[in-house]
């Protein structure tokens, strides 16, 4: 194990996406891959980028010439790619190619026209393609019709007008079509199999959807996603019939409509999740290949579960140390991922990370956030991004670099090795965790989450999907995936499917369920009317702690601390970070016991844990707890035992494990 410790097999590289953003030279490209390669970086995803020459086009002859270039070279050096599937993003309009293809697959969405201020509106002869949903007369007596018609949307293209930074706008699709997401398999799946699939499984690993967006990019406001026929779907999917409801949409003094907008939008995740993840689940399944990237909200779990390596983006500075990082649905991330890999039984889950973070970002904030998606159980990660020009606008289109144009490119490869050994450790390991934070399809909960992680009570996001799918409920627990999790927790006023109920009050029934209701006065979960909410930390802790005695505790109380237990090959790690911008200073007590040791993975350093475990962590650190439990035999303490002075830099074991991807589980089902 030791030898994998510092040198993990390359399958667990980062793998940046790397733009190619200007003219590409077939020598220019050799020279990058080896250039990533001495600097510790075995993998890469090749996204075609904004900046190509108008010849190099979406797919053409010559793009795929230059990635077979860069895919063999990568075979080559024994490294792995990624393939991206979309002209810039967000994905599933090949480039404008899927509306070209047949004008009707165009973006759709649901619009009211107000009948009294227009009521030719509809009759109008330039809305052929307009249908008319249903006609309202409100309590105010405005008249109004919600129609389903063609939306304005593009997606961001591949090339500048110009000398930029203007850039094409390639027509969005309708993702809620099946007809047209099927084009797009057809224009970029089999395309990409036809051209590259003698590497599939092997060199290429996967194949990168990105957030794949219901409006596209919008240039109309006061609409909502739909498509044709949306509402049979809808009405299908809760229950009842939508219509009479849909001027809740837009009208805040309808009845109940923040509960139909939250009913509409589930309704559209679950067709999106019918309509494309699944199908494109399906072709790579059947290729051979994983499915990768992320959909396009922070707090999306339940489309998860049609990606090998699910997955999800730190983008725009919305986390950062302070408030965001336990704070909003963006907060929620790096555990959607993780733990819907948990639950799917996926080896891999995965975070695109630093996207448009600014010229400002810097090496702290780097360190910092993959150490956010570390303790969270992230063991892949996307760098966005390795770029392969800066020249004029490329440099300021969603910067930074943070590869070979990085003022921190000459001393990379000590963090590269640093990202590897992480997330080797939070791979193929088990988590030790008891609690579960219950959710739906979307919307995580992130309230009572910033309470767990701010006392060390660490979770996992349940979707409550697998409640009555895939899981047993007994009077000990939920069990899943290999996870037993003692203590369930509803935060909030969160809708909970019939077919669910019956798990619930199992769990009600032998106490493990807990209704946290914060400072929400007044609101019962109507479904367990006898379940008393907890609205105070100190009562929520105590209730954790009856049902599960303390994995670790930090004196004094250590609000910035961050942890994260789990078992490799027999052998305990605790992952400890401080979140915070100030050093922390605690003592911890663990529930394990045995042979201890502090590493610091980043300097490959390790040295004996006495007791008292005293902690002191600066600012941007990480360390690991590291136990080899009493119950291991002396024999393999011994052969494990590592000197307590520096590890020596000698590297062992360079040659790449096998890259040959294994399709997991089958389809499931919707």
């Amino acid at each position: 194990m030791l030898n994998d410790w510092v040198n993990p097999p390359r399958e667990f590289s980062m793998a940046p996406f790397w733009f190619w953003n200007d003219a590409l030279d077939e020598a220019e490209i050799l020279r990058q891959i080896a250039d990533f390669e001495a600097h510790g970086v075995y993998g890469f995803v090749i996204h075609p980028r904004v900046g190509l020459p108008r010849d190099i086009g979406w797919l053409s002859e010559r793009m795929l010439y230059f990635m077979r270039v860069a895919v063999e070279e990568a075979r080559r050096r024994e490294m792995f790619v990624i393939l991206y599937d979309e002209g810039m993003y967000p994905s599933g309009s090949s480039s404008g190619q899927v509306v070209a293809a047949n004008p009707a697959y165009q973006c759709r969405c649901l619009a009211k026209i107000d009948l009294d201020a227009n009521p030719q509106n509809l009759l109008n002869p330039l809305n052929l393609l307009t249908n008319l949903v249903a006609t309202f007369q409100r309590p105010n007596g405005q008249r109004i019709a919600i129609v389903d018609r063609p939306l304005d949307a593009v997606i961001r293209g591949l090339h500048y007008i110009g000398e930029g930074p203007e850039e094409d706008t390639p027509p969005a699709a309708d993702l809620l079509n099946p007809d047209a997401t099927a084009t797009f398999i057809h224009l970029v799946y089999d395309r990409y199999a036809a051209a590259l699939g003698d590497h599939f499984g092997k060199t290429i690993r996967a194949i990168f959807t990105d957030e794949p967006s219901l409006l596209g990019r919008p240039r109309e406001r006061d609409v909502w996603p739909g498509t044709t026929g949306i509402l049979e779907h809808v009405n299908a999917y809760l229950g009842y019939d939508f219509t009479s409801h849909l001027p809740a949409l837009w009208y805040d003094d309808e009845p109940d409509a923040a509960r139909y907008r939250d009913d509409y939008k589930r309704a559209l995740m679950h067709r999106l999740e019918e309509t494309y993840y699944r199908p494109l689940y399906a072709w790579c399944e059947a290729h051979g290949i994983a499915l990768t990237g992320h959909p396009a909200r922070g707090d999306d779990i339940g489309c998860l579960r049609y990606f090998h390596i699910p997955g999800q983006d730190l983008v725009w500075r919305w986390v950062l140390p302070g408030p965001t990082a336990l704070e909003g649905p963006e907060s929620t991330q790096g555990k959607c991922s993780s733990s819907a890999a948990r639950h799917l039984g996926r080896r891999r889950n995965s975070n695109e990370c630093f996207g448009a973070y600014g010229h400002g970002f810097t090496w702290e904030e780097m360190k910092w956030l993959v150490d956010w998606c570390f303790v969270r159980g992230v063991n892949l990660l996307y760098p966005h991004a390795f770029f392969y020009s800066i020249r004029g606008p490329r440099k300021d289109e969603r910067p930074p670099d943070v590869g070979p144009h990085s003022p921190w490119w000459d001393t990379y490869k000590p963090f590269a090795d640093y990202v590897c050994r992480m997330s080797w450790l939070n791979a193929d390991s088990e988590h030790v965790c008891h609690i579960a934070i219950l959710s739906g399809a979307t919307d995580l909960p992130w309230e009572v989450a910033k309470v767990c992680f701010q006392h060390q009570r660490d979770f996992n996001y349940l979707e409550l999907r697998h409640v009555w799918e895939d899981v047993e409920v007994t009077s000990e627990g939920i069990f899943i995936g290999g996870m037993i999790y003692k203590a369930a927790i509803l935060d909030g006023p969160l809708s909970i499917p019939e077919e669910a109920q019956p798990a619930l009050e199992r769990l009600a029934a032998a106490g493990r369920l807990i209704f946290w209701n914060g400072n929400r006065v007044g609101l019962q979960p109507a479904l367990f009317p006898s379940l008393d909410p907890v609205q105070s930390i100190e009562t929520l802790l105590a209730t954790l702690d009856r049902l599960i005695p303390p994995d670790l505790t930090a004196a004094p109380p250590t609000p910035d601390l961050r942890y994260r237990h789990v078992i490799k090959e027999g052998v305990h790690y605790y992952i400890l970070v401080n979140e915070g911008l100030t050093p922390l200073q605690t003592t911890l007590t663990v529930s394990v016991k045995g042979r201890a040791t502090w590493i610091d993975p980043l300097a490959m350093t390790e040295i004996a844990a006495v007791e008292p475990l005293d902690l002191t962590l600066d600012p941007y650190t990480l360390r690991i707890l590291r136990i080899a439990n009493e119950r291991i035999s002396e024999e393999r303490i011994s052969e494990e035992r590592i000197s307590e002075e520096r590890i020596s830099e000698e590297r062992i074991g360079e040659s790449a494990n096998s890259l040959t991807f294994n399709p997991q589980s089958p389809i499931p089902n919707p």
